[in-house]
């Protein structure tokens, strides 16, 4: 399938450089009924699901993956996107050029000097389009606490951030609190599970009184996902492998649910995707823990889900095709028209919606 099928245009000032505050006040485009267009507020999803919905969160939580450095006088931006063990990391970095195998990178902050450092990364490999690999000079036990205390959130490149200076303010922005889940919890994602983060606790007291089940997976997230798709037909593109967990426990509430004949709804394209790995083709979900690299595109027939709750993605994006693939090409490009039009914020600090899910085993 040719990739240019799922362009469109759009305004950067639609882009949303913050979440709205607060979270649950972001719009939400309605796409519950296989006909309608409706705009809503986020606050109200409860009214729009039924007594019995299973709700399946992503409960991964963002580390703080971005890194500033220097290697002598050149300075670098690292963005860790997948460990290779407890001190090594794939990593993708700005003015890698500048760099050679055994190189010392040094870290800093807007109060701890590259002199003053003792957090640094020796350069291993250069894997071209696959970043470099790094070997920290922190043990596992210590470099959890080194990233807090160095790192920033790895946000996507669409969302522009003043490169930190001496005596400023390390997170003027607190995105180490506003690019994360109220329910985040298993450490491991360099990247949000986006359509999570307009969920907050008035929200889940209102799915509570509306007898709405939550179910909690797992799947870590890698910056793999803000990769744009190059290839020009889609079977040529490969999808990075993100690691991911569901429990036995999870595996009974939701096929009992099916059972039952209740709507499973996917919070975000990352709980859908990890559903989906581990479902059989009769639609039974198994426990998992392991890697997937799953890549949906129109014509693919979901084992799992009724709907799905997420943000707007990108043009040409694997997660825009795979929207696509639940709902059709041609409703999605009129929802996103309509959108547009009506000057939703759009990506990971943008509005969310939720699309009833037509193309199902």
């Amino acid at each position: 399938m040719q990739v240019d099928i799922f362009d469109f245009e759009l305004d950067r000032d639609l882009i949303a450089k913050e979440p709205a505050n607060p979270r649950d006040t972001s719009r939400l485009l309605d796409l519950s009924v296989e006909d309608r267009i409706a705009d809503r507020r986020f606050f109200e999803l409860p009214d729009l699901l039924q007594k019995g919905d299973v709700l399946v969160f992503n409960d991964t939580k963002v580390i703080p993956a971005r890194l500033y450095g220097a290697r002598g006088e050149a300075k670098v931006e690292v963005t860790l996107y997948r460990p290779l063990d407890g001190q090594s990391w794939h990593s993708f970095i700005k003015n890698a050029k500048r760099l050679h195998i055994g190189d010392e990178i040094k870290f800093y902050t807007d109060e701890i000097s590259v002199e003053q450092s003792d957090f640094n990364a020796e350069v291993i490999q250069k894997n071209g389009e696959e970043g470099v690999l790094i070997r920290f000079n922190s043990p596992a036990d210590i470099l959890a606490e080194k990233l807090k205390q160095y790192g920033l959130m790895p946000l996507p490149p669409y969302i522009k951030r003043d490169k930190p200076t001496a005596g400023g303010i390390w997170d003027k922005y607190n995105d180490k609190e506003n690019y994360q889940t109220i329910y985040a919890r298993y450490e491991g994602a360099v990247a949000a599970p986006t359509a999570g983060l307009h969920f907050t606790k008035k929200v889940f007291e209102a799915l509570d009184k509306k007898g709405v089940e939550k179910v909690f997976v797992t799947l870590h997230v890698g910056a793999g996902t803000f990769l744009p798709v190059k290839t020009e037909d889609t079977k040529d593109h490969k999808m990075h492998a993100e690691y991911g967990e569901i429990t036995m426990q999870a595996c009974e509430v939701i096929n009992r649910a099916k059972r039952e004949g209740r709507r499973i709804i996917a919070v975000g394209t990352t709980s859908l995707r990890l559903l989906e790995s581990a479902a059989d083709e009769k639609g039974v979900l198994h426990p998992f823990e392991g890697s997937t690299d799953i890549f949906i595109t129109p014509g693919y027939k979901f084992k799992m889900i009724d709907m799905i709750i997420t943000n707007f993605h990108l043009p040409k994006s694997t997660l825009f095709m795979l929207i696509c693939a639940i709902a059709g090409i041609d409703r999605m490009k009129k929802a996103y028209q309509h959108a547009i039009e009506k000057k939703y914020r759009f990506y990971s600090y943008g509005d969310s919606s939720i699309i009833k899910c037509v193309n199902k085993i």
